[in-house]
């Protein structure tokens, strides 16, 4: 997406509160509904449009943050519905037409196309018990789909969501690189983290130190869902996996505790210390 303006407008002057964004010279809108004030929302027009929408927020279980994604004729009732039964959540993302020129098809076709670019982009755990289906389209309104989605992505990551943006590595970047016994790991520092990309080794054995502390609870974390797996000696990550901070990678990787910022290199040789802290 080229250069764009985006004006995200607080209707109770609430910067915590419901945020409304959009790009001046487009037609999608995104609504950002904190779950606390979902009631203060009710009476917002804009949220009973047919839509496409996301559920946001974490479990005290896994290490990624949660989305769920779904698309409904009023928006409205089916948040009011979540909110009595689904558990997980802290925010709601409404994304619709200004022009009201959405239709159940349009919807469908950005629900399953948000589905599976995040299912890709591996940034949040979909809460979804099924895969939604793609409906018959042309291939004109494919395009314009397509630009919305666009839209969407931009916004959504605008409000501090990322979740629609691609984290693969790509020949251009400088990788990070950290090493240690068997374990070989490759991954990027990111404005939200550090993401250890899909193929990197980490080491089998913790050292005595770090057991029953929080280090080897979080590598436990994600054997069990499976984004740690064993092969041989090592640990392999079956997915990107982005990491809080390059401490929290490092140890994972490591299996004992480490200072991030030392232990990941870039091929220079240089830490991500002196790169990015002491370089400033």
């Amino acid at each position: 997406m080229a250069a764009s303006t985006i004006q995200i407008f607080l209707p109770d002057g609430n910067p915590r509160g419901l945020r409304i964004a959009k790009v001046t010279t487009r037609n999608i809108e995104v609504l950002q509904v904190p779950r606390v004030h979902l009631d203060d929302t009710t009476k917002r027009p804009e949220l009973s449009n047919v839509g496409i929408y996301f559920l946001f927020g974490n479990s005290d279980e896994d290490t990624s943050p949660i989305v769920y994604i779904g698309e409904a004729e009023d928006v409205l009732v089916r948040l009011s519905q979540h909110n009595k039964t689904k558990d997980f959540w802290q925010w709601a993302f409404v994304c619709i037409s200004r022009a009201q020129e959405f239709t159940k098809v349009h919807v469908k076709y950005l629900e399953w196309l948000c589905h599976q670019t995040i299912e890709k982009v591996g940034r949040f755990q979909i809460d979804n018990k099924g895969e939604p289906t793609c409906p018959h389209i042309s291939e004109a309104l494919k395009a314009d789909l397509a630009d919305y989605f666009d839209t969407i992505r931009i916004l959504t990551s605008t409000l501090g969501f990322p979740f629609l943006e691609d984290i693969e590595a790509s020949s251009k970047e400088r990788l990070l690189h950290c090493n240690g016994k068997d374990a070989e790991a490759k991954g990027k520092y990111l404005e939200d983290g550090l993401v250890v990309y899909k193929g990197s080794t980490a080491n089998l054995e913790e050292a005595p130190a770090s057991k029953g502390t929080w280090v080897a609870k979080l590598r436990q974390t994600l054997v069990e869902n499976k984004t740690l797996v064993q092969s041989g000696k090592v640990y392999i990550f079956t997915k990107n996996h982005i990491f809080n901070s390059p401490s929290a990678a490092a140890v994972t990787v490591l299996g004992r505790y480490a200072n991030g910022w030392k232990e990941w290199k870039y091929e220079n040789g240089k830490t991500l210390d002196e790169e990015i802290r002491q370089n400033i």
